[in-house]
């Protein structure tokens, strides 16, 4: 099931939600360009749980930041057209409603907060591992945590394909987010002794920390 819009208007232009988009595809595309270096690139700039928490440290020629700085970096790299296109779509129809529930300055504060939850929530399930996490899907997880409590009864056009045929119908988001929070959940039971793969304690730590947070970010009005 995968959304592409939804019927809830905005007030105002989500120019945050926009530049974080724009901002990632470009990084990919910039991730493309490396060629055989791109791995290079992600073990510099993505989260490895054992160097954030100093139980472990890269070889010098990859130790461009400190390791709290790569929570943030690793945000915009991906590891696959999939990859960019699912995290991007959900960001385009759900983040704008949120951005317009706070302004843009909270916005942005709002997704880099659940994005650093959402890094610790995985990080801390696996502290020694030596595998890189990267993606947006953690702090776009906290704005569909936001938006279900803001628009649960908005409606979702979603595409389900089974076999050959493809149905578009469209769902109350509570039904849709719902869905997704419990698929995310079940992965995380079924995944919690593997290495490596979606990091979907990262997914669960960002959904329940936008949930907690946007109470604290949305505009009293709304």
């Amino acid at each position: 099931m995968f959304p592409i819009h939804d019927d809830n208007p905005t007030r105002i232009t989500p120019f945050v939600s926009y530049a974080l988009l724009l901002a990632c595809v470009l990084v990919f595309v910039w991730q493309l360009s490396l060629g055989d270096a791109e791995q290079q690139a992600v073990y510099a700039f993505g989260v490895i749980p054992s160097v954030l928490f100093a139980t472990k440290s890269l070889p010098a020629e990859l130790q461009l930041l400190p390791a709290w700085l790569t929570i943030f970096t690793s945000m915009f790299l991906h590891g696959g057209w999939m990859h960019l296109i699912g995290n991007m779509l959900y960001l385009w129809v759900f983040g704008k409603n949120v951005e317009d529930a706070m302004g843009h300055r909270r916005f942005i504060m709002f997704y880099l907060l659940c994005g650093v939850i959402a890094v610790f929530a995985q990080a801390l399930l696996q502290p020694d591992s030596e595998i890189p996490m990267i993606g947006a899907s953690g702090a776009i997880s906290g704005v569909l945590g936001a938006y279900l409590l803001l628009h649960p009864r908005a409606r979702i056009l979603v595409v389900i394909p089974i076999g050959i045929l493809i149905y578009t119908p469209w769902i109350a988001a509570y039904w849709v987010l719902g869905f997704w929070f419990v698929l995310q959940l079940v992965n995380t039971l079924l995944s919690a002794s593997e290495t490596g793969g979606v990091a979907y304690g990262a997914h669960l730590g960002g959904f329940v920390a936008g949930m907690l947070l946007i109470p604290l970010f949305k505009y009293r009005h709304v």
